[in-house]
């Protein structure tokens, strides 16, 4: 069911994403004039990441295309007494095609991840929650971070 993306996935990739886009909406996610050149970029750069070892990217099959895909990075920072050796995990790009929803395709996703993640010997995992996503990954373990997220934009 749950398989690793490939380069052959990027069209698919590229397309579940802007479904998130429009899902989330407003001028955050999608500010006026931004055209569609972003999405060329993000096919270049899920072709790097694909190939980088501290990133995997998973899928589910549609009938014709992918039905849900998600994105685990993982990042070095400093080590703290909060987070034993500065591995810190973030699963992000987390989407299901409408037409595929409600059938446990997120939860299959975030199971793979979370083991990759476990394999990886990461010490945290960091993601933000849909209100709607927010059942599921609360089930799966994910609590508030104490730390409020704030955003600078040059």
């Amino acid at each position: 069911m749950v398989r690793t993306a490939t380069v052959h996935d990027i069209p698919e990739l590229v397309r579940l994403r802007s479904l998130l886009f429009d899902d989330l909406g407003g001028d955050f996610f999608k500010p006026p004039g931004a055209g569609d050149d972003w999405r060329a970029a993000l096919a270049r750069a899920l072709e790097r990441k694909l190939a980088d070892p501290d990133c995997r990217i998973l899928v589910v099959d549609g009938d014709d295309g992918l039905a849900a895909c998600g994105v685990g990075v993982i990042d070095e920072w400093l080590p703290g007494p909060h987070l034993r050796n500065g591995r810190v995990g973030h699963v992000f790009g987390m989407v299901t095609d409408p037409a595929h929803r409600r059938r446990g395709h997120a939860r299959a996703i975030m199971l793979g991840l979370l083991d990759w993640f476990r394999e990886r010997d990461v010490a945290r995992v960091d993601l933000t929650a849909s209100r709607e996503a927010e059942v599921l990954y609360r089930d799966l373990g994910f609590a508030a971070h104490p730390d409020p997220l704030l955003c600078w934009r040059p």
